[in-house]
């Protein structure tokens, strides 16, 4: 029950889910591994098993309130209560938002304590003056109490916002410490302190200044962590750039000196960092929020001054905001799952390496589980290592004959009825990469005899990603990581950001193979160049597009394809977002012919993503329709006499649309392949990550996932509607 104490109090009937975070601030703020720092009184051991992620989503109004997840290593975190809000932000707020919680271990072990930024941020960055502070005994029934700083203390009157509070145990003082920033006027944000109350009601104590900034910028979000008798308060600054700094002290409430170095280990911008202690006792976790690309990097660390990036290692099926971990008891976990745990996707998590992870589907309505495996697989003998969270068994463990049809398994939450699942594994060879890709390039390397892939690579949110890889494939159905070929931030001088829909082409130069890589980079296209279909590529150093074309003044300069008009020799790069134009390329590839540049948009509905190839003497022009971020972007086609004429479109002109019934949405954005030697086509696209995809709105438009079907033609030479699949196509065998 939570019980706001204002004037009048209030009992509200909510019960919390235990997520997968726990808070990086544990309430001692001292060994958060169940080992006592000497600091701390009364807090008996407990041996934590289990981790507890408190968080938020994102900036509308429902997304702004506490979500719980939950880990058992502190690297693998799964929602829970379906990734829903777990305390209802009117019921504890002043704006009926709530942001940044930190969820934090009382002094006797047994009680937790919360707090969280009042706001809703659809009324601005500086419109909110309150945080909220919320106590439990069992992570489930929580009391809550709303301070609002300017009406609590006076000479506040210019205060325009209160972020991001957080709590630690004083041992000195014996009370809990809340700290937070403030903004007052013209004044840069400043991290205060003050002691609440016994009964973690109110603040007790006028606010005083907790950090003061060598340079007096901004200092936000702050997290304090104690290690070897010292306090390390890590925070957010905007000197000299903005990212995440270390102030070290002996003391809680004083004398913090700055380590002047930032400590992220990326350039993107971040904010709301993290600190966690292990519970295997192999070190700590700093995480902070990448707020631009919709996702936490986790670094591990030692000391707290050298941090390595664990990515790698780290899967969450949300997509938290700020928000801190906190080490919990298997008997915690189990009753946050007893009360907010439900079956889905997150229940069973398979580990198994044979099975494409991204696509496993869990029906809970109809009760069956769709495991698709890698090719390869035997079917006879697949264990799925179901791996679920504490408080949940599944049976039976093992190994299973997945090939004789559904296997009957048993799902059992604590507490709740036991749930009968059907599981079926199948080999379905889309998506093909094994992860969230887009806008394929295909090409066959004489060379290597290979085919090879050259994406988008997605995932990032408003598709920021900052790099390309390449994936090879002896028969299009086994693929391989080539690893990143190209890096912006590293290879790329004239831009850094939007690493978007590249393209390439295998030429004999002087008897020798070389690789010329077209790629879009802060909407401007570049060229990269390699002696092998893998790399390493070299960039020209500026880039070959970066203005529209003569009488275009909508659009953008991107999605580069390249071709090699069989007939000529001559070579030809496409472009175009809005419109499609087309310019002749100079022998040495990396520059276009002046005087060549022509626009040949084929109709008012063309959007992007140019392909062009040619069969039996026609040239096939093919693009994609409507935003990638519509489960109706698709792909048509028109043809022409040569590779820059008049582009005739014929009525029936759809070469691949959706398949809803199959859950198969946005396809497009796609190239071709001819097998060698053959008449044999494919046709290589992006679909929305099957099954998240169907419900993600538009950010399913940079969750993208690649996948191969065949490409057939009628008599006479049109295209006959290619019909996506999941099962994908046969490994192919080539003439030697």
């Amino acid at each position: 029950m939570f019980l706001r104490k204002e004037k009048v109090k209030k009992y509200i009937s909510v019960c919390l889910v235990l997520g997968l975070f726990t808070t990086g601030c544990s309430a001692v703020r001292t060994d958060s591994s169940g080992k006592q720092d000497t600091t701390t009184a009364g807090v008996s051991e407990q041996k934590y098993t289990a981790y507890l992620f408190t968080y938020f989503t994102g900036n509308r109004k429902y997304e702004e309130a506490i979500r719980f997840a939950l880990s058992t290593d502190g690297y693998n975190y799964r929602a829970l209560n379906s990734n829903q809000p777990v305390i209802k932000s009117e019921a504890i707020s002043e704006t009926g938002g709530v942001r940044d919680p930190h969820i934090l271990r009382g002094a006797d072990g047994k009680t937790f304590y919360m707090v969280v930024t009042d706001m809703v941020s659809a009324n601005g960055w500086s419109s909110n003056r309150a945080m909220v502070l919320l106590k439990s005994t069992d992570l489930v029934n929580w009391t809550s109490s709303v301070v609002n700083i300017q009406k609590r203390f006076p000479g506040n009157e210019n205060l325009l916002r209160v972020w991001a509070p957080q709590t630690i145990y004083d041992p000195e003082a014996k009370k809990y410490m809340v700290y937070f920033s403030m903004k007052h006027g013209n004044d840069p944000d400043k991290i205060y302190y003050a002691y609440a109350n016994k009964d973690f009601t109110d603040l007790e104590s006028e606010p005083k200044q907790l950090f003061f900034s060598p340079t007096n910028n901004a200092a936000i979000d702050g997290d304090i962590i104690l290690k070897d008798g010292k306090y390390h308060l890590f925070f957010k600054t905007e000197d000299a750039g903005s990212g995440l700094k270390v102030a070290v002290s002996d003391k809680l409430t004083e004398g913090y000196e700055l380590r002047d170095k930032f400590v992220q280990q990326t350039k993107d911008p971040v904010e709301g960092s993290g600190v966690f202690k292990l519970n295997n006792g192999e070190g700590y976790i700093l995480m902070y929020d990448l707020y631009t690309k919709g996702r936490y990097q986790f670094t591990k660390t030692k000391d707290l001054e050298n941090f390595e990036v664990v990515d790698d290692a780290i899967s969450m099926n949300f997509h938290p905001r700020h928000g801190t971990v906190l080490p919990i008891t298997t008997q915690e976990a189990e009753r946050l799952m007893s009360k907010w745990g439900t079956v889905d996707e997150a229940t069973f998590a398979p580990q198994a390496e044979a099975i494409k992870k991204i696509n496993v589907v869990v029906d809970t309505a109809e009760k069956k589980v769709y495991l698709p495996v890698k090719p390869g697989t035997d079917l006879k003998k697949l264990n799925p290592e179901f791996s679920p969270q504490q408080g949940v068994t599944i049976s039976p463990n093992g190994a299973q004959n997945f090939a004789a049809g559904p296997v009957a398994y048993t799902v059992t939450i604590k507490g709740k009825a036991p749930q009968a699942y059907q599981v079926i594994a199948k080999e379905d060879h889309n998506a093909i990469l094994g992860g969230l890709y887009a806008d394929p390039d295909i090409i066959y390397s004489e060379k290597t005899g290979k085919f090879y892939i050259y994406p988008t690579s997605d995932g990032f949110t408003g598709w920021s990603g900052t790099y390309f890889k390449a994936f090879s494939s002896p028969d299009l159905v086994n693929w391989k990581d080539e690893g990143v070929i190209l890096d912006l931030k590293k290879d790329v001088s004239w831009a850094d950001r939007n690493a978007w829909a590249p393209c390439i082409i295998e030429k004999k130069v002087n008897g020798q193979y070389k690789y010329f890589y077209y790629f879009t980079a802060a909407q401007k296209i570049g060229v990269a160049v390699a002696d092998n279909p893998a790399g390493p590529f070299v960039d020209s150093g500026k880039p070959l597009i970066d203005k529209f074309p003569e009488g275009v003044t909508r659009g953008q300069q991107i999605d580069p394809d390249v071709f090699t008009d069989p007939k000529t020799g001559k070579s030809y790069l496409y472009w175009g977002n809005g419109y499609m134009a087309v310019a002749e390329l100079n022998a040495d590839m990396v520059s276009l012919k002046p005087g060549t540049t022509k626009i040949l948009t084929p109709v008012r509905s063309y959007n992007e993503g140019t392909h062009v190839f040619y069969r039996n003497g026609k040239y096939y022009f093919t693009w994609s329709e409507n935003d990638t971020r519509d489960e109706n972007y698709q792909v048509r086609y028109g043809t022409a006499d040569s590779p820059t004429g008049k582009i005739n479109v014929p009525e029936n002109n759809l070469v691949i649309v959706k398949d809803k019934a199959a859950g198969i949405l946005g396809t497009g954005h796609h190239s071709t392949i001819q097998l060698p030697g053959t008449d044999e086509w494919y046709i290589v696209y992006h679909r929305f990550n099957y099954p998240k995809g169907a419900t993600m709105g538009s950010a399913a438009g940079y969750n993208r996932e690649v996948s191969i079907d065949k490409l057939e033609f009628n008599a006479d030479g049109s295209i006959r509607q290619t019909k996506p699949t999941h099962e994908g196509v046969q490994a192919v065998r080539l003439a030697q």
